[in-house]
């Protein structure tokens, strides 16, 4: 089989996970709090060529592409004023933890809201637990004192869903929380477009080298036999 099938097909299929990773961005840009994710490619085991006389290496060969990791960026984004009393935003890192069915985790997102038995809950009626771990019980007036939420230092931060972080916990972190406030999503709308229509362009690439190919060894077989 032509090593160039191999080459843009595993480059097709590179662009159609980047792809994946980028409308999940695009479908987020409105979301509090959201981390956009980020996809490094590089080619595979490459193939020395050698000189056949003498043995010298002469340079490379790409055997095709694929993506190398995907990591979150976790940097602080601007914050945005709600005037909500149960809206929470961290300004500098750190993380709200939540109680879920799965355990504790961890988010960005503080667009909280009072709960079953006047506890602070996430939308999805998570309890929002302080420092040391506890749920945390709404005023009378509907408020909650923002020295009150637990600001967790977490280590190993991974994406689990829903806008929620697993990771390990390590003590209180610097962030600063503020009420009144929820943090943008980490989305670049205009960037996430561009990469997209780049990484399109880039399939499309595929395709063309594909059909290129498939054309050329058609024509192959085709004359073979008509050889003298």
């Amino acid at each position: 089989m032509d090593r160039g099938l191999y080459i843009a097909a595993s480059g097709m299929l590179a662009e159609m996970a980047r792809q994946d990773i980028l409308a999940n961005d695009m479908a987020n840009t409105s979301t509090a709090g959201y981390k956009a994710d980020r996809v490094t490619q590089r080619s595979f085991s490459e193939v020395l060529l050698q000189n056949t006389a003498t043995g010298a290496n002469i340079g490379p060969i790409g055997t095709g592409a694929g993506i190398t990791k995907q990591v979150t960026d976790l940097a602080p984004q601007t914050q945005k004023e709600t005037d909500e009393p149960l809206d929470f935003a961290i300004a500098g890192t750190g993380f709200f933890a939540v109680r879920t069915g799965q355990g504790v985790r961890y988010t960005r997102n503080g667009a909280f809201q009072t709960g079953q038995g006047g506890q602070l809950v996430d939308q999805l009626n998570n309890p929002v637990l302080n420092q040391r771990g506890q749920t945390i019980k709404v005023n009378a007036d509907g408020t909650v004192d923002p020295a009150n939420l637990g600001v967790y230092k977490l280590n190993n931060a991974k994406k689990s869903g829903e806008g929620l972080f697993t990771g390990t916990a390590a003590g209180k972190d610097t962030g600063i929380t503020r009420s009144g406030a929820l943090e943008g999503s980490g989305v670049d709308a205009s960037r996430a477009m561009i990469d997209m229509i780049a990484s399109l362009r880039a399939f499309e690439s595929g395709q063309k080298v594909i059909q290129t190919i498939d054309q050329t060894l058609d024509q192959a077989a085709s004359r073979l036999g008509s050889v003298q």
